[in-house]
């Protein structure tokens, strides 16, 4: 009898055993097919970039038959490039930083004190999610344009921050009603009120969503187009995606150029992501499961 119960327990472990090994191995096709597609375009951005437009109608996704490196070269060289990246930079990081400052403080309200009208007003800062931000562009650039803010990085910067205040204030206010309660009562009874506890508890403990907020304001900034086309018209103001224009001529388009200069841009995007990617990853997780 015991070697009956032996041997059908054996079977079942066998059985897991091979159910577990399989399941790993469709969710590592899974996972290398959604890589696959995000880390091909990459490259054959990057290796267009050292193709002549010649090879690249001809064979856009193949090695370059002859490296021309003068591409890169000529793009790092222009001093053109680096304004269009310093600009995007400027006005990234104060999206950014208004962005964290601002939902942040939102959200701690939101999250820790209860007064009347609070889920109203949270379902009414909620709405932005719900339209598309090329739907408000025409009333945005009255509004910009009355306020004296054209050709000035405050009329990209102040937008960008408001559309993003939305899903920044979910992330944190889900983030922040997992703190322990506990620990605010512990600040209260040594005289810290609201403010004090915020600044000195509730910052320092947010690392991770505060990175992971950060980075998709960063990208978010850093990648938009429509709203920089509409406010600035004064060359020397130009972000990165604007600055690809120089490209496009009436007869002709660089996409070799155009290849070089968007794998050059997007090389900061890349780099701040995987800095902060284990972060956002923390901030993700601890947001969505209580306890």
């Amino acid at each position: 009898m015991k070697t009956v119960t032996t041997a059908t327990t054996a079977t079942a472990a066998r059985k897991i055993k091979k159910a577990s090994l399989s399941g790993t191995l469709a969710r590592a096709a899974a996972l290398s097919i959604v890589a696959a597609l995000v880390i091909l375009p990459l490259l054959a951005t990057f290796l267009g970039g050292f193709k002549t437009v010649g090879e690249l109608r001809t064979s856009p996704f193949s090695i370059p038959a002859v490296w021309h490196g003068d591409f890169y070269a000529r793009i790092l060289g222009d001093g053109a490039f680096w304004r269009f990246l310093g600009n995007s930079l400027v006005i990234s990081l104060a999206s950014v930083c208004l962005t964290l400052f601002c939902a942040s403080m939102a959200a701690y309200v939101f999250a820790q004190i209860r007064f009347f009208g609070s889920k109203y007003l949270q379902s009414y800062l909620l709405l932005g999610m719900m339209f598309p931000f090329a739907t408000a562009i025409v009333p945005l650039f009255l509004q910009v344009r009355d306020f004296g803010l054209l050709d000035n990085a405050l009329g990209v910067i102040l937008p960008q921050t408001a559309f993003s205040m939305a899903f920044a204030i979910v992330l944190f206010r889900s983030f922040f009603r997992q703190l322990p309660k506990e620990l605010f009562e512990a600040a209260h009874v040594d005289g810290c009120g609201y403010i004090g506890f915020f600044f000195r508890f509730t910052l320092p403990l947010s690392t991770p969503i505060l990175a992971t907020v950060g980075t998709f304001a960063f990208v978010q900034s850093w990648n938009n187009y429509l709203l920089p086309l509409i406010i600035l018209n004064d060359r020397a103001r130009y972000t990165w995606p604007l600055g690809i224009m120089q490209f496009r001529g009436e007869f002709l388009v660089e996409w070799n150029m155009i290849l070089a200069f968007v794998s050059l841009t997007i090389a900061p995007a890349l780099i701040f992501f995987v800095i902060t990617q284990k972060y956002i990853v923390a901030g993700l997780t601890r947001g969505s499961v209580k306890g």
